[in-house]
């Protein structure tokens, strides 16, 4: 019986042993730091674009909830010692943007750029003395998503108009490519019934629904108004309660579209017209006829400067389920890669904005093409979850383990 307790004993005390190796091979396990994927992204993204003639590195551009948290994911000041900007997307809580500026942020893209800028006021009047902390606000991208959305229908001339007035320092917006190689801005990859109606008052629903690749740029300008209001329960977290498409507080957009002969000022636009819309824009307060306003200099001299943050609207190549949860079930319906570099890239550079112009996407491939074929204009990559870095959707050379 002395044995038999014995031998117990001895297995009990050999379990423990190796519970307690287990537990202190597990414990080192999670002491050994785990690699940092969007700086390893931004690491391989930047010797990518500077193997190819880059002078700047590559922006990430993450979303935000990445970086809130007790453990975010994306490390703002390591990313900063490494030489990249990071300005993530979409914020508009007051709250969050003051903690987004905690960590030193560059810039942050928002569909409230009013609010965004009102934050920013508060930060500069408590910052009052501390020129480290101004000159830092002074360089703070302002970015209005889809021109401001939270107060216009998205993506439009009024959106665009919307974030100027609110001094914007950059236009966010997205691309797709029409049958004329015109690079047409809108955020789905058709003209999404939720925002646009047909201009000769036949029923428009996703069954007829229109994809930009399937219709010219002058078909689109005189077929759809989008002008739809994002207000109620069928908009879910993208409706905006103070939104409004009222002309009367779009002058600029509606002149514009008299002077290019627009049916509506909500038609879809595109990229060049864009470009012209802000020049027009400077000119309107500078010369025209709203020299007088109050903040007619302010406004003229920002549009002059202003940035175009311009988004390749396709996705990488998903498997059928990845597609179905993207909203895609048929996959891409757009064209190949290239043919979106060449297209977008080349309005860029036919109305000389290589200055003021930076292309972004979820899907790397356009990026990569980008900087091979256009290093002058910079880059930004758009990221979601740490996971999705390591997945087979981000080319292989800048994969994360």
């Amino acid at each position: 019986m002395a044995n038999l307790f014995a031998s117990r004993r001895c297995t009990i005390v050999t379990f423990a042993f190796a519970l307690c190796a287990m537990q202190a091979r597990s414990q080192q396990a999670d002491m050994t730091p785990k690699p940092d994927r969007f700086l390893g992204l931004m690491t391989a993204a930047k010797a990518h674009a500077f193997a190819h003639g880059a002078k700047v590195p590559p922006v990430l551009s993450p979303v935000d909830a990445t970086l809130l948290g007790a453990t975010p994911a994306v490390n703002v000041a390591a990313l900063h010692e490494a030489g990249f900007r990071v300005i993530p997307w979409t914020t508009n809580d007051p709250a969050k943007i003051h903690a987004l500026t905690a960590l030193k942020v560059d810039g942050i893209i928002s569909d409230r750029p009013d609010i965004l800028q009102m934050v920013l006021k508060e930060e500069r009047t408590a910052a009052a003395g501390d020129s480290a902390k101004l000159a830092y606000l002074d360089k703070f991208v302002v970015s209005a998503h889809r021109g401001g959305r939270g107060l216009r229908p998205e993506n439009t001339l009024p959106s665009f108009e919307d974030g100027l007035d609110h001094l914007a320092t950059e236009l966010e917006t997205d691309t797709g490519v029409s049958t004329d190689h015109v690079s047409l801005i809108w955020h789905d990859q058709f003209y999404n019934p939720l925002s646009c109606r047909r201009a000769d008052g036949q029923p428009y629903t996703m069954e007829n629904r229109v994809y930009l690749r399937d219709i010219s740029s002058t078909d689109a300008q005189k077929t759809f108004i989008c002008d739809k209001l994002h207000q109620g329960p069928a908009y879910g977290a993208a409706q905006f309660p103070d939104q409004t498409n009222d002309l009367a507080l779009s002058p600029v957009a509606v002149a514009f579209a008299t002077h290019e002969h627009l049916m509506s000022p909500y038609v879809p636009t595109h990229a060049e017209q864009l470009f012209r819309f802000v020049a027009f824009y400077a000119d309107f307060y500078s010369h025209g006829a709203g020299k007088s306003h109050p903040d007619a200099a302010a406004r003229a001299a920002n549009a002059r400067t202003v940035r175009f943050n311009l988004e390749t609207k396709i996705l990488p190549e998903l498997t059928p389920e990845q597609a179905k949860a993207a909203g895609e079930p048929e996959g891409n319906h757009t064209v190949d890669p290239q043919t979106f570099v060449t297209t977008l890239c080349g309005a860029i550079k036919s109305n000389h904005m290589e200055r003021r112009a930076e292309v972004q996407s979820f899907d790397f491939r356009t990026l990569q093409l980008v900087e091979e074929q256009f290093p002058e204009i910079p880059t930004y990559y758009l990221t979601g979850s740490p996971a999705s870095l390591a997945s087979p959707l981000v080319p292989a050379a800048l994969r994360q383990p």
